[in-house]
């Protein structure tokens, strides 16, 4: 889930990464950033997009000072190469919206723990 961005003054589209969350019992817990696998045009449709679900208040404790927090809405397909030891993403890279913006089909972290 695409829960805010870094902004950037040189980056493609003013994008310079992706903050990402997924559930975790009945919230969200953050699991790292996404700066790659966007082009120019992903990046304008991203910021404009999320520019206009933005809150002030994070879903997710994050501190950083160019970050755009967003409501928890755009469910994006991630891949990756492996988890952290901090329950990070490793080795990301965005590879598109999915094209049915369905709530079941977001990453829980339960599942990870098997729970």
């Amino acid at each position: 889930m695409i829960v805010g961005y870094e902004q950037s003054s040189a980056a493609r589209g003013g994008i310079d990464s992706l903050l990402l969350a997924a559930r975790k019992g009945d919230g969200w817990v953050s699991v790292g950033s996404v700066g790659t696998g966007f082009k120019t045009a992903d990046a304008e449709y991203l910021r404009k997009t999320l520019d206009k679900l933005k809150t002030k208040k994070p879903v997710v404790p994050l501190k950083g000072k160019n970050y755009v927090f967003a409501l928890p809405t755009l469910i994006a397909e991630i891949e990756f190469r492996g988890w952290t030891d901090d329950g990070n993403l490793r080795h990301a890279s965005y590879k598109g919206l999915r094209e049915v913006q369905d709530n079941a089909a977001v990453f829980d972290m339960d599942t990870l723990a098997g729970k």
